[in-house]
């Protein structure tokens, strides 16, 4: 087993754990923030396939627009339901 394929695993494994705490997080803005996280391993591990266009888009729409979406819509949510109180 080459240096790179450890590498590789490792990151493998670290995106598991990160999707398993994005999932039994209990705050939503902890599962969002572990869900950017485990898109930028994503983007290592495109890199490591030799598909850095993939890996552009990943890090652009996966970590940065859809991390924003999903924080925009929860400040919105806590907006509505503020006003009903």
């Amino acid at each position: 087993m080459t240096n790179m394929s450890i590498f590789e695993l490792f990151i493998g494994l670290t995106m598991i754990v990160f999707a398993f705490l994005a999932i039994e997080s209990k705050k939503i803005v902890n599962s969002i923030i572990y869900l950017s996280i485990l898109s930028m391993f994503s983007v290592i591990s495109f890199i490591f396939m030799r598909a850095p266009d993939v890996a552009i888009t990943e890090a652009v729409v996966g970590s940065g627009l859809v991390s924003a979406l999903f924080i925009v819509t929860l400040i919105m949510i806590n907006k509505k339901v503020g006003d009903k109180k």
